[in-house]
């Protein structure tokens, strides 16, 4: 099982953990990671692109010319494609790009995002995490003493309100709760700092 250093929030060190083996141990899925990855990504786009076919753009009623004896080719609308301001043939449409992964490859996925922060020492458990009040400065102090100054996830096991208004002026912190972790914050931010009852409760739940 994978042992890591159990850290209190002034940064000083409280033991260690054992992390579960089948969730933080596995020798992590590259190939699944990038399916998990861009499968969220494509559910993140709008989709909300559009042209108008020449049914939708304005005018065009009436036939520009007679169909024989002009010499000029037959047109019957001056909104066909080929005519400048006229429909466009094949373009974009509204439409959703969000597609699933099978439930087992997206769970294989988490392990393998959760065991490759493990596996590359970005993963910091702390003992317990709170604030008496909203603030800032006490959310930077707290990094500093963990010696952490890249992008990072904070996972609790619960909504801590404080934690949360803590660290919503910081760009490169973002806190969520243990059920709603993902692969693309897991693989977008540098180091993952988990609470001790949140790494046992993904480990519990994940395994």
């Amino acid at each position: 099982m994978p042992k890591v250093t159990l850290f209190k929030q002034d940064g000083s060190q409280a033991g260690e953990l054992e992390l579960n083996d089948s969730v933080f141990g596995i020798e992590p899925n590259i190939h699944v990671l990038h399916e998990a990855v861009v499968m969220q990504q494509a559910s993140l786009r709008q989709g909300t692109h559009a042209v108008k076919n020449r049914s939708e753009v304005r005018g065009g009623g009436r036939k520009p010319w007679r169909q024989k004896g002009t010499g000029r080719a037959r047109q019957g609308s001056i909104r066909s494609p080929q005519w400048v301001g006229g429909g466009v043939v094949f373009g974009p449409t509204p439409r959703s790009y969000s597609y699933k992964l099978p439930k087992k490859v997206r769970r294989l996925a988490l392990k393998s995002a959760l065991s490759s922060k493990v596996k590359e020492e970005n993963l910091v458990v702390l003992e317990g995490l709170a604030f008496d009040a909203p603030k800032t400065k006490d959310f930077v102090n707290m990094l500093a003493s963990l010696n952490v100054d890249e992008k990072v996830l904070v996972v609790t096991t619960d909504h801590n309100e404080n934690v949360a208004r803590s660290a919503n002026n910081l760009k490169a912190v973002k806190v969520i709760t243990v059920d709603q972790v993902n692969v693309l914050d897991l693989m977008s931010h540098d180091k993952l700092i988990l609470t001790k009852e949140a790494a046992e409760k993904a480990g519990e739940v994940l395994s």
